[in-house]
């Protein structure tokens, strides 16, 4: 008896899928999205443009869960991060580790968000990336404010434009970062976290 596309896809090895998410998302950094092709991505996985159907039933598939992954994962990470209750200081700290973990682990990923997010928000089918990015302004916004309500960052500090800074820059990082390089996340992290923090110059009496 003939097995069904649905029974194929339900029975593909799981490691293969990932495998096949991975490649699809380096392919969707490195083209962007609407420039690449099923077949690309097959190319790219050395597989016929047909068998990739067996996994997936489409590119829009496959993007929507490379994304859902990362966010998964991201906020999982993060709500860790908030359950411990930590000061501003401390929490924007974590955070900004957290989210270095997480280009570590989703490079390409992210950088398919960076690119495709604000005209994927559109569509029905995205419709969580903007709800999630609304949910993140109000964790790190919300943290710096209550930083500065509480003492712990500068009086005249512009609470909006400082997350802006740090969003942008935090992210920005899956455009150069390669995993496995000579600084892991955490190192990244620490390092960033002490310019943005405590400055680059050295005080002088």
């Amino acid at each position: 008896m003939p097995t069904s596309k649905k029974t194929e896809t339900a029975a593909s090895a799981p490691g293969r899928r990932r495998e096949l998410l991975a490649t699809a998302a380096e392919v969707f950094a490195a083209q962007g999205y609407r420039a690449t092709t099923v077949r690309r991505i097959a190319d790219e996985a050395g597989m016929l443009a047909g068998s990739l159907y067996y996994h997936f039933d489409s590119k829009e598939s496959m993007l929507d869960e490379i994304l859902a992954t990362f966010l998964g994962e991201l906020w999982a990470g993060y709500e860790t991060v908030l359950a411990a209750r930590l000061g501003p200081r401390e929490t924007i700290e974590a955070l900004v580790t957290e989210s270095f973990r997480q280009i570590d682990r989703h490079r390409a990923a992210v950088a398919v968000y960076q690119k495709e997010a604000r005209h994927l928000a559109d569509l029905p089918r995205f419709g969580y990336l903007a709800e999630s990015q609304e949910k993140f302004e109000r964790v790190w916004l919300g943290t710096l404010e209550r930083g500065v309500a509480q003492g712990v960052f500068r009086a005249d500090l512009d609470a909006p434009l400082a997350y802006r800074f740090l969003r942008d820059t935090v992210w920005v990082a899956a455009s150069w970062y390669r995993p496995g390089g000579r600084l892991g996340p955490e190192e990244i992290a620490r390092q960033y976290l002490s310019m943005v923090l405590d400055g680059m110059a050295i005080r002088t009496q």
